[in-house]
This record gives structure tokens, sequence and C-alpha cells, in this order.
């Protein structure tokens, strides 16, 4: 079964109410298996639209992670984060087929 991923960019402009989304959030992923791969840090963006943060949450299965999108502990915490923050969020499933092999 392949992983499950959150791909999010932010803006956030309101850093307080940011943080109450933050401490509203840690219970639905934890529920759902989440594991943070990135979570703000530095970057480089060489090409296309950013944003000033970014995260990439790892779920045990891309179920794991439409599961925990639609809970109803996470719906609440969005409301919190509307006011403080602009997002862009992909749900995606993990690819587990073929990579490029060394020469």
């Amino acid at each position: 079964m392949s992983k499950g991923y959150w791909i999010a960019r932010v803006d956030v402009a309101d850093v307080e109410q940011y943080k109450v989304y933050i401490a509203a959030n840690a219970e639905p992923f934890r529920q759902h298996g989440a594991r943070f791969l990135v979570r703000a840090g530095r970057f480089e963006n060489p090409e296309g639209a950013s944003r000033s943060r970014n995260v990439v949450i790892e779920f045990p299965s891309y179920q794991a992670a439409l599961d925990c999108w639609h809970s109803p502990e996470y719906q609440a915490a969005i409301k919190l984060r509307l006011p403080a923050a602009t997002s862009d969020l992909v749900i995606i499933e993990g690819y587990e087929g073929p990579q490029p092999t060394s020469p």
C-alpha cells in the first residue's frame, strides 16, 4: 500500500492565530498517523510560484491522508487557520514504481 502525503504551501499573516491552528491540528494528525517530513525550513524556489512556508506530511496510506483532511477535528482546525493564513494543499498518493538507476 502506498503512503499518502500532504504537500502544503502557506503564507502566514497572523503568527499568533496560526499557532492556535497548529495546536488544534496536532490531534487529528496523531489520530491518522501523520509524520512531518518538511516543516518550514530553508528553501530555494528556482522555478514557478512559492509561498513563505512549505510543509510535507507523510501518512501511512493515501486513505489515511484523505481521512485526516475530512475528519471533523481537522475541519475544525481549518476554521482556525482561515483568518491567519493562505494555503495551497495537495493530497497525493506516494509512488512505489521503478526509480532511475545509477550509471
